[in-house]
């Protein structure tokens, strides 16, 4: 009986084990962290221009307009 109770409890031991080393090795692996950060920033920069497409039109339209009329002073 306590051979049986040993052995029981040593594979409980070793299956926690191997279970934390699979918990600690996927929390570790932060590999598809920076690819959705990325996304994120993308899609509020996105976002963004698409909330002020008139003025950021108007802006880049202001700053090739003054950079036409500067080229042709020179």
């Amino acid at each position: 009986m306590w051979k049986l109770l040993k052995r029981l409890k040593d594979a409980v031991s070793s299956a926690v084990r191997e279970a934390a080393s699979d918990v600690r090795e996927v929390v570790a692996d932060e590999d598809g962290v920076g690819v959705v950060e990325i996304i994120l920033i993308l899609v509020v920069l996105i976002s963004l221009v698409v909330i002020f497409k008139k003025q950021v039109t108007n802006i880049v339209k202001d700053i090739l307009s003054k950079a036409a009329s500067d080229a042709k002073g020179v």
